[in-house]
């Protein structure tokens, strides 16, 4: 890409009318733009970024046996309602409309009804599980509060998977496989050490929930954190009872903020049973399917990683999420040496596959570095006179700000 022919612009100044680190650095440099409040529209680089957390998640998840599909999010108040989560004064984030043909319709914050619906037309025995099925999808809340950016939004991008065993047994060895695959994610995302599996409350389902919390100033939930068990409780569930059952000392603990970037339940028959998904085990007894839900945002998860990598700069991608691998910065003017050599180095990392942004813009040196800041590619290439002179090319990287000296064929390995 030629940042020449990017639509979006860069701003020196961030928006008036947003508060949260992540959206002001994330609109500043043409990653998103504001529809509304809690509502964000994902421009190119944003979109890029997007779609390779997205796709770091549906790697873990199919790792552990997920089959992807996509659910439509018009709900049937029936369903809903069969399970007591239609009601406003039980469930109060709805986004509800009519059909002109008569009929209510509700746009969907989960999906555990609709899917569980799906599997008794395709479960009803013993043979036929486990099942282990997943979709990305939009999910919209009515959310009162909106001021954490793409961290809290009324329309959002969420991977949600849904576990259906024959019993507890088989239920807990996935949720295990879960909770590993999702410190991979956090891993592989660039913030593993800065996330804890902590134990929250479990609402109707269970005695605990285990969520997934990532170390930041910006975060709504105070929890606090074993270091050497590299294990968290939140603060609506710390109690003695609660530090007893987990084998955690008070003494130990370390009251932090943070961001819930991830969540993992014990459903049980919570939802099988008012919903009719039973299977025929190995005796001939009819029984309930045991359940579990698991879900990570990826928008959340792009707004978390700006609120806990970006510097004073501007953003700090980890090259697994960038939307390139290098941004080359030509400090050349039209058709000079060191434009032609620029060209050249971009055209050769299009045929060799590589992700470049191309800084092709006549624009001065400063502006252009003070714009590689703030978009957070993690290596700059900068092409001068310097380095066509003698070929050898100062490589920055972002996260470091160290500069390696680099040959123009070693650009390429």
């Amino acid at each position: 890409m030629k940042q020449s022919k990017l639509f979006t612009k860069t701003r020196r100044e961030a928006p008036s009318d947003e508060v949260a680190k992540n959206a002001q650095l994330l609109v500043r440099a043409g990653y998103i733009h504001k529809e509304m409040a809690g509502v964000y529209d994902f421009l190119p680089l944003g979109f890029r970024t997007l779609n390779k957390i997205t796709q770091i998640i549906r790697e873990e998840m199919n790792a552990i046996g997920g089959q992807e599909l996509v659910m439509t999010a018009l709900q049937d108040k029936e369903l809903w309602s069969r399970t007591d989560r239609w009601d406003d004064d039980k469930v109060d984030n709805w986004f509800k409309t009519s059909f002109k043909s008569g009929g209510e319709t509700g746009l969907a914050i989960t999906h555990e009804e609709p899917l569980t619906r799906i599997m008794t037309e395709h479960i009803s025995s013993y043979r036929d599980l486990p099942v282990y099925a997943y979709q990305f999808q939009n999910k919209f809340r009515n959310e009162l509060r909106a001021k954490s950016g793409i961290m809290r939004g009324k329309e959002f991008l969420m991977k949600d998977l849904y576990s259906f065993s024959k019993d507890e047994t088989e239920h807990k060895a996935f949720f295990e496989k879960a909770r590993a695959a999702y410190m991979k994610i956090f891993e592989r995302l660039g913030i593993g050490s800065q996330t804890y599996v902590t134990f929250a409350s479990g609402g109707i389902f269970s005695e605990f929930s285990e969520e997934f919390q990532t170390v930041s100033d910006a975060g709504e939930d105070t929890i606090y954190v074993d270091d050497d068990k590299k294990i968290a409780v939140n603060k609506e569930v710390c109690t003695d009872e609660t530090l007893t059952k987990l084998g955690l000392k008070k003494e130990k603990l370390a009251e932090k903020r943070a961001i819930e970037v991830g969540n993992i339940f014990n459903l049980g028959t919570r939802f099988s049973e008012p919903l009719g998904l039973l299977y025929t085990d190995e005796t001939g007894a009819r029984k309930p399917v045991v359940m579990g839900s698991y879900g990570i945002g990826p928008t959340r998860l792009m707004g978390a990683i700006v609120e806990v990598l970006a510097d004073e700069k501007g953003l700090v991608w980890p090259e697994s999420v960038a939307p390139f691998k290098y941004h080359l910065v030509s400090l050349g003017k039209s058709d000079d040496e060191i434009s032609k050599t620029a060209d050249a180095i971009y055209d050769d990392f299009a045929k060799a596959g590589i992700e470049v942004l191309y800084d092709d813009r006549d624009l001065r040196a400063g502006e252009k570095f003070a714009d590689s800041d703030l978009i957070g590619i993690p290596k700059r290439i900068v092409v001068g006179k310097d380095a066509v002179a003698t070929g050898v090319f100062e490589v920055i990287d972002r996260a470091t700000g160290k500069t390696e000296k680099t040959s123009r064929a070693e650009l390429f390995v």
